[in-house]
């Protein structure tokens, strides 16, 4: 290899090999598990022209596709009980794909026929609800105008025994003595109705009728659970009373229109008594039964639950293995799977064990071929991380994966983004913080790992050691500014300032002057408070970002050099690392130098205005600005 050297070298993504692998076909899929679980080896697929469903797996492809909804089904089912996939999983070391698919095709029916009786009986049960209340409403009503219609006859028949006066009229007497038999026998409707469209309900009936009805309605105090939607309701109940029969079709119809449930009812007392109490006692039953019911349920998916995960893992890893030998052709004596793939080129022996193993595993009479291929196919790229590195790796690899041999710039990421981050949370309170929070879970990672977190809480333990170092960078430059908490404190001794004497002990800037040296590491505690504090704080971070900045930038052009000299490709080392260190370190490089000897000499110039007349009055004379002898002539140069 050319160009970088040894240290480079390092930092270049592991050689990688073409390899082919011959597989007898009763050890393929015990090969391609324990491939799986080595996780260093990448197939390529060799039946491209072939569709999904082509592919000689496809049916088993399919059945773990099926299984994985049944799975889908069964968490549904816990989410709606309020269960989640315990974490205490039940080890069942002889669980297999056929027994798992039988067991879950069983689960699946008893849990539908389950939610089918428990929707049946939860049904019955708020209709039952709804019946007693309209027993217990319409009776009241029926009762009231009972007594209402016993008070007025016995009124009557006094007024008509008693003496009556020559202005009496003789139609009030001939009704009291009207044959019962000829009177007039209504109908009636009971139910209940919405209480949102008990208006509208009203409107129609008596324009669907003429106003030939008497519609009785009372609010029910608390929501009804509705039998048809599930969902509580503000409803009314109603009694409609009516003539004849084609006023009964109508007032059925306008039910049916308006959603309102219809139950019978008697205007029989003692009937009523008996009904309610059935209803009552059907409705303890029926309670009962919902709740035993529940109860069995609940156990059900609780018990599920203990081995959810197990099984949905299982099913996952079947049916990747499936697709993975959907990638492998077979060959000329239909006996062996043929696949291709890369492994970097430390793993060989790994490999050659995985592929020993399965054949020892499946009692198979010829063992697996492994043989390296050469050729000129750029390889894909695989960089070795660990728990430490892995999450560096994936924020380069967020923004693109460098190429076969590059050199890694997840390297530098490890000190680069924790500490560009503390560049602006530098507070070590703060920082402190932050690093007892990401310690909890460095010290328990071995338990968390294997329990399911949320979302945040999965995020936040991956990165745990990426927020470990922007804790401790954020310490370090909390010192720098001398935060805690946005508290100066004198930690690394005392103040350089001090006052002329006892009168300004609050001063903040006047009657400061310099006592001792300069405070030994960050900031003067006595810029804090100061009326210049904001002025002094942002300039320094501004310049200090800007020269962090510019250090990163040449960073990855000489990176960019390292890996151009490593491919032997010139051209871009001439017109593209050339110009771009060029461009780059005459303005952003330039200034740089300006701010580093602004800092060393305790210079006055204006930068903005060295940098923009730079280039609009380059000849000019830069008075004050001046920072060195020959800025100008340098300054002309660029």
């Amino acid at each position: 290899m050319v160009g970088g050297g040894p240290t480079m070298d390092l930092l270049r993504s592991e050689p990688m090999q073409l390899v082919q692998l011959i597989i007898p076909i009763e050890s393929a899929h015990r090969t391609i598990a324990y491939l799986g679980d080595l996780g260093l080896f990448q197939f390529k697929d060799l039946n491209v022209e072939k569709s999904p469903f082509q592919r000689t797996y496809a049916t088993q492809i399919k059945r773990c596709g099926e299984m994985a909804r049944k799975l889908r089904f069964l968490k549904e089912q816990m989410m709606k009980a309020g269960l989640t996939p315990s974490t205490r999983t039940t080890m069942c070391p002889n669980i297999n794909l056929d027994g798992l698919e039988v067991k879950l095709g069983e689960l699946e029916a008893e849990l539908a026929e389950m939610n089918t009786n428990t929707e049946k009986l939860r049904h019955s049960y708020n209709e039952l609800l709804e019946y007693k209340l309209v027993l217990q409403k319409a009776g009241e009503f029926f009762h009231s105008a009972q007594n209402s219609a016993t008070a007025q006859q016995k009124e009557l028949e006094e007024h008509i025994h008693g003496e009556r006066s020559i202005d009496s009229p003789l139609l009030l007497e001939k009704e009291a003595f009207a044959d019962p038999s000829i009177q007039v026998k209504l109908g009636f409707v009971s139910g209940l109705v919405a209480r949102e469209k008990s208006m509208a309900f009203e409107r129609f009936l008596f324009r669907a009728t003429r106003g030939n009805v008497f519609l009785k309605q009372v609010v029910v105090e608390n929501p009804v659970t509705d039998p048809l939607s599930g969902s509580k309701v503000e409803k009314n109940v109603f009694v409609i009373f009516y003539s004849g029969e084609r006023a009964k079709n109508k007032i059925l119809k306008l039910c049916d229109a308006f959603g309102a449930n219809r139950y019978p009812f008697t205007d029989d007392i003692g009937r009523q008594y008996e009904m309610i109490t059935e209803v009552s006692g059907r409705l303890s039953e029926l309670k009962t039964t919902v709740d035993i019911g529940q109860l069995h349920r609940a156990n059900l998916l609780q018990t599920i639950g203990y081995e959810f995960d197990q099984w949905s893992l299982l099913v996952k890893q079947e049916k990747f293995i499936y697709h993975t030998l959907n990638m492998l052709s077979f060959d000329v004596t239909k006996k062996c799977l043929v696949g291709e793939g890369w492994c970097p080129v430390y793993a060989t022996s790994q490999m050659k064990n995985a592929l020993r193993r399965a054949t020892l595993d499946t009692n198979s009479q010829v063992g697996a071929i492994f043989q390296v291929l050469h050729t000129t196919e750029l390889p894909p790229t695989y960089f070795r991380t660990n728990k430490f590195t892995f999450a560096f790796q994936e924020i380069v690899d967020a923004y693109g994966i460098a190429k076969y041999q590059e050199v890694n710039p997840g390297v530098f990421t490890i000190v680069t983004f924790p500490f560009l981050f503390a560049v602006m949370f530098g507070d070590w309170g703060h920082g402190i913080c932050l690093f007892l929070a990401t310690l909890y879970f460095i010290l328990r990672e071995k338990k968390l790992s294997g329990q399911k977190l949320g979302d945040i809480m999965e995020m936040t333990f991956g990165g745990r050691y990426v927020i470990m170092m922007m804790a401790l960078f954020s310490i370090y430059t909390g010192f720098i500014y001398n935060e805690f908490f946005s508290v100066p404190f004198e930690i690394f001794g005392r103040s350089a300032y001090g006052c002329r004497d006892s009168s300004c002990r609050d001063a903040t800037i006047i009657g400061l002057i310099k006592v001792r040296d300069a405070y030994p590491f960050g900031v003067d505690p006595k810029w804090h408070g100061t009326r210049s504090e904001l002025p002094f704080l942002n300039s320094l971070k501004m310049k200090m970002s800007i020269l962090l900045g510019v250090a990163q930038m040449n960073l990855g052009i000489i990176l960019s050099y390292f890996n151009a000299k490593f491919f032997q490709n010139n051209v871009n080392v001439w017109h593209q690392f050339v110009p771009q260190i060029i461009f780059l370190n005459s303005l952003f490089g330039y200034l740089s130098l300006l701010i580093i000897v602004k800092w060393c000499t305790g210079s006055q110039a204006d930068l903005y205005h060295v940098m923009i007349y730079m280039f609009l009055s380059p000849t000019d004379d830069l008075g004050e600005n001046q920072l060195f002898i020959g800025q100008k002539y340098l300054q002309v140069s660029f």
